[in-house]
């Protein structure tokens, strides 16, 4: 009969780190997902906070749930009922282009169309709201 000692069977080993095959921004892998959904997160609950101080005021919006997901070509989400949902892969982005998803569905509970009206509403706190959306095009089919 052999007997393990406690040292080897308990073994602490540290976090391995995560292998992509792909770039971050066109990866399902779950890891990934799980070890970056609570920075994605903070970050959008405090860039939503820091944006409803001035849409909640001037335009009477207010926001449902907020939800992070590992969505496979969305950047972000608005149902009718106002709930947002944000892909976690924003954390990832220049800040630039962060405020933009995140001011885009915030005027989604306004707007829930692509209007002149929704986009007039998107540049009053994103003037470069066209750069900035060719830019995440570009990040999307891989060019960046």
């Amino acid at each position: 009969m052999k007997f393990f000692s406690t040292r080897s069977f308990f073994r602490i080993t540290r976090p391995r780190p995560i292998i992509l095959r792909r770039s971050i921004f066109h990866t399902r892998s779950h890891k990934l997902y799980l070890a970056n959904k609570e920075a994605a997160r903070a970050l959008v609950h405090a860039r939503i906070a820091h944006f409803m101080q001035y849409y909640g005021s001037r335009h009477g919006i207010s926001v449902g749930k907020i939800a992070i997901r590992n969505q496979r070509s969305r950047w972000g989400s608005c149902s009718r009922k106002g709930n947002l949902n944000f892909n976690y892969k924003l954390v990832f982005l220049a800040p630039a282009q962060q405020d933009y998803v995140i001011v885009h569905e915030i005027c989604h509970v306004k707007e829930f169309n692509h209007a002149k009206s929704f986009w007039n509403l998107v540049g009053e706190t994103i003037p470069e709201w066209k750069k900035l959306r060719a830019e995440l095009r570009r990040v999307g089919q891989g060019e960046l």
